[in-house]
């Protein structure tokens, strides 16, 4: 058998995301051939996306280190340290980060959701301009690009 990718740590992707967190793309879907992307987000207390929906991808998310609320639909849930949940496209969802650090694992399929991150994000090889902060008018536009809609301000 043979890989026909590898990214060690220093080769990957990563951007400064809402809220002061970051997110690196571990693989996106050039390495994949467009299956998925595999993420990963380092965040603090109270990172959250706004409630979006995505329309050309599932998710799932692991929650490798800390905690959080995560609400699918109206429905809330807790998810804890090396908790999983699948969040399915057409489904509208957020999370919302309750411990103090959160280091959460998440898997797209089909690849794609990445060109969102890079669209609204910042790259952290860059120089980080005075006041740098992802607008609203942004994140949305960038969700809109990749087939994603923002429904609401984070819960």
């Amino acid at each position: 058998m043979s890989m026909t990718y590898l990214a060690q740590r220093e080769d990957q992707q990563k951007l400064e995301w809402i809220d002061g967190g970051t997110f690196s793309v571990l693989l996106d879907k050039e390495a994949t051939g467009g299956q998925l992307t595999v993420g990963r987000f380092e965040v603090a207390r109270g990172e959250a996306p706004p409630f979006h929906v995505h329309t050309r991808e599932d998710e799932i998310f692991m929650l490798l280190k800390g905690s959080a609320l995560v609400w699918s639909g109206e429905e809330e849930s807790e998810l804890r340290e090396g908790g999983i949940v699948f969040l399915p496209r057409g489904i509208p969802h957020s999370y919302r980060i309750t411990s103090d650090r959160a280091d959460l694992l998440m898997i797209a399929t089909p690849g794609g959701i990445e060109g969102m991150f890079r669209h609204a994000g910042r790259d952290l090889a860059t120089s980080r301009p005075d006041g740098f902060e992802i607008p609203k008018s942004l994140l949305a536009e960038a969700a809109e690009l990749y087939g994603g809609v923002v429904l609401g301000p984070p819960r």
